[in-house]
């Protein structure tokens, strides 16, 4: 028993040591505040991407400096890709309500070549890490 606690041991080390030698060397979380990321998309500096549904940019409206980008409809890779016209170090940053989507959309396209990638903290309408793009009385657009 002990043999097999040792080999299951060494083999989880194993996968975390090749998860993380796969992974670009800047995937280490990268977090801004809402009010950096509107200042910075504003100036050209970063790409603002709203990652939330349809709905929710209906209900609420878009940053005025991001674009609309659902996660959740057919395609978002490849829309991704556009935008930064296939460069993969553009910076980018992901907005969603909370950060919780878009910390983990954050992940998938690290895991998919991406360097830059940025999340949101706080969202569009706040956490218990930050009070979001709305309390911040920051501008919103229509999504068109």
């Amino acid at each position: 028993m002990m043999f097999v606690k040792k080999i299951t041991t060494q083999l989880l080390v194993l996968v975390m040591v090749a998860t993380f030698s796969i992974l670009p060397a800047s995937s280490g979380v990268a977090n801004l505040g809402v009010s950096e990321a509107h200042e910075l998309a504003m100036r050209g500096e970063i790409i603002l991407i709203d990652v939330r549904t349809p709905q929710e940019w209906k209900n609420t409206g878009i940053g005025a400096s991001a674009r609309a980008v659902s996660m959740h409809l057919p395609g978002f890779f490849k829309k991704i890709g556009a935008i930064v016209h296939g460069n993969k170090s553009q910076p980018i940053a992901l907005i969603c309500a909370s950060g919780a989507r878009s910390s983990r959309m954050q992940t998938m396209l690290h895991k998919r070549g991406y360097t830059n990638i940025i999340s949101v903290t706080g969202g569009m309408l706040g956490s218990s890490a930050a009070p979001g793009w709305l309390n911040t009385g920051l501008p919103v657009k229509d999504p068109g």
